[in-house]
């Protein structure tokens, strides 16, 4: 027992002697920043917006230096490393002289005094030091990059350089910014920008709390065109690496950028859970639908799942295939748009345009869809295209009717309309992509969408987590 207690007090001393060898090092470095702004300070009549301006203008000094002693202490042995192994021939290989290297983070800049070994036999250098600081290729490390990452999801990228080095002190150009997102953005799937399914069912455990019935997850399936640009708009531009587009050589085109979401439904709130959008065909979203099933993210049998679109026969024909027991719901509002086209056409903008869709709407909003069928069957059509407009009300109508029995869906809590991917779509794609003079390539367009996707289903540190991984192997 004396031995074992001998053994504690004396880690606990060494464990006490470095801190407070540590405190020290951080002492001066602090009395540093201390003379640093005392010149800069003014003569005795200083405001506060004086003062708080001199501190916020030196205050990554601090912070990053701060920092740098702390790694610098906790890491003394690793950058006095005299022998490592090739990571390759696990040859003992012997250091060379340390190199200087600088970082910049959230917090300041860095220097970095590593040692650094090369291996003759495998011709490669390596810096075992930076892999253990699990340091980022080049001079910005990953929480500046992830930090630029969310103001550029958000605006326009000349505008999120000035925001974000006013914001944080930290210096970044808008082409800079542009290629470190889309590299963090590059590859990503469905999957990768997803819950896990206990996060998604952490949620549906919180709102089916104290509830009789089953929560209601609503699937939403639509598009959303965004402005593109074709790759043959690349074009090099004098002195520079990078490739921007030659206006005048090339035309813009509106794109479907397809995609779902998943929500709960919890007493007129909605929940979210999973959004996925890109510029897409409907075969790509259909294998991205695909995955989200394989891999289980939405437990089915914890929830009554829903799904509301419109007439697109693509869209349905997704949804037999992979959720044929959801139960599905024509979007209401849709319909209303197919009788108001109706009733312009036959009666203009007459009182009785008016009066014949209130109570055509009365009917199918509580269930009578044959009623409304037949009504339309046996209207007389008054011109050409009152006759187009009838027959294309009853064709949609009808290829639908069973998606339209919404008094039942009403009363088991099941949404009418499909506001919740319209919803979607706007934040997502709409608020970032579909800006004056904005015109985007698929593949940048596409990692835009992406990252946003991430960020509103709570998975952006998930995303650059990833991208992390990547560089590790890299």
């Amino acid at each position: 027992m004396g031995c074992a207690a001998e053994v504690i007090s004396l880690s606990e001393v060494r464990a006490r002697k470095q801190w407070d060898g540590l405190r020290q090092e951080l002492h001066s470095r602090f009395d540093q920043w201390l003379d640093d702004l005392e010149q800069r300070l003014p003569e005795p009549n200083t405001t506060l917006a004086q003062v708080s301006e001199i501190v916020w203008q030196i205050r990554q000094d601090l912070t990053g230096g701060l920092t740098e002693t702390i790694v610098t202490q906790a890491h003394a042995s690793e950058q006095s490393r005299k022998q490592a192994p090739c990571p390759q021939c696990d040859r003992l290989l012997t250091a060379r002289p340390a190199v200087a290297r600088t970082v910049e983070t959230m917090v300041g800049s860095l220097q970095l005094e590593r040692p650094y070994f090369y291996c003759r036999t495998c011709r490669r250098g390596f810096y075992p030091f930076d892999e253990v600081l699990n340091l980022a290729p080049g001079h910005l490390q990953l929480d500046v990059q992830q930090a630029a990452a969310k103001v550029v999801i958000e605006m326009p990228y000349d505008e999120a350089q000035t925001f974000f080095s006013d914001l944080t002190g930290v210096s970044m150009g808008s082409e800079r910014m542009h290629t470190l997102t889309n590299q963090a953005a590059q590859g990503l799937t469905v999957l990768d920008v997803a819950p896990s399914r206990e996060a998604i069912e952490a949620r549906i455990a919180e709102v089916a709390a104290g509830k009789w019935r089953r929560p209601v997850v609503v699937l939403g399936i639509d598009g959303a065109f965004v402005p593109t640009r074709p790759e043959s708009a690349r074009g090099r531009r004098p002195g520079q690496r990078c490739q921007r587009a030659k206006r005048p050589r090339w035309q813009g085109a509106w794109r479907d950028a397809k995609g779902f979401r998943f929500y709960l439904i919890d007493e007129g709130r909605i929940v979210h859970l999973l959004s996925w959008h890109q510029v897409q065909n409907e075969a790509e979203l259909g294998e991205a639908l695909t995955q989200v099933k394989k891999a289980g993210l939405i437990p089915e049998d914890q929830v009554r799942l829903c799904v509301v679109c419109d007439g697109a026969e693509w869209i349905w024909k997704h949804v037999q295939s992979l959720f044929a027991q959801a139960r599905q719901v024509l979007d209401y509002y849709h319909c209303k748009e197919y009788l108001h086209k109706v009733a312009k056409a036959q009666y203009g903008t007459a009182q009785q345009a008016l009066e014949w869709v209130e109570a055509t709407l009365t009917r199918l909003y509580v269930g009578k869809v044959r009623w409304v069928l037949g009504g339309l069957r046996r209207m007389q059509a008054t011109s050409g295209e009152a006759a187009k407009a009838i027959t294309n009300c009853w064709d949609y109508l009808n290829d639908h009717r069973d998606r339209t029995h919404y008094r039942q869906f009403r009363r088991g809590g099941y949404p009418l309309g499909s506001g919740g991917i319209e919803s979607s779509n706007k934040c997502i794609c709409h608020v970032r992509l579909k800006r004056s003079g904005a015109w985007w390539y698929e593949i940048n367009s596409n990692q835009m969408l992406a990252l946003r996707c991430a960020k509103y289903n709570g998975t952006f540190e998930q995303v650059f987590q990833r991208h992390q991984q990547q560089l590790r192997k890299a």
